[in-house]
């Protein structure tokens, strides 16, 4: 456990490419940063990530996101050791991108290193006109069954981190999740 928090090691943002995991983390930092200020104004452009990016959070507590590129699944299992959530992003305008970020999603649940971490499932793109409705995406994960069979708890949201919508509650999660038990 970290001085200040209630896990150590930071939360790790992990996804396929191109679900918007990049964006994702530029977003959250400019939320903490602007403490809860609604106006995102236009999102700033983004590469793919090959390899990592770090992520300050000014959250109480700080907390790093550490995003690997959706390139880099194989090797993600390596950086399981020192974490202390997990952030899995999906793409809910994406269908052709289901079954892998599902095989993908069960296999990190059932990693012996996160047997006990939280992880957070975020369904992202809910700004695209085509995308699935979160009843849609539970269905087609089975979210259902994946949650009572998971050994560490599984939260589910959605959000957009085009427009911020649900940004707010994906903030609220890393706070309680990092939170300070005293």
């Amino acid at each position: 456990m970290a001085a200040g928090g209630r896990r150590g090691g930071g939360c790790l943002l992990l996804g396929a490419a191109g679900v918007g995991k990049s964006l994702l983390g530029k977003r959250l930092r400019q939320l903490s940063a602007r403490d809860g200020a609604k106006e995102l104004g236009e999102p700033p452009a983004t590469l793919p990530t090959v390899g990592t990016n770090l992520t300050e959070l000014p959250l109480p507590p700080r907390v790093t996101v550490r995003e690997l590129g959706g390139c880099m699944g194989p090797i993600w299992p390596s950086y399981y050791g020192d974490c202390g959530a997990v952030m899995f992003v999906v793409d809910a305008a994406n269908p052709t991108q289901v079954s892998s970020s599902c095989v993908q999603l069960l296999a990190l649940l059932s990693a012996p290193q996160l047997a006990a971490v939280p992880v957070l499932v975020l369904f992202n793109k809910i700004d695209l006109p085509c995308y699935m409705s979160l009843v849609e995406m539970q269905s087609l994960f089975r979210m259902q069954d994946i949650v009572s069979c998971a050994t560490q708890p599984v939260t589910v949201l959605e959000a957009s981190a085009r427009d911020g919508t649900g940004l707010a509650d994906v903030l609220q999660w890393l706070r309680d999740t990092f939170r300070d038990p005293g």
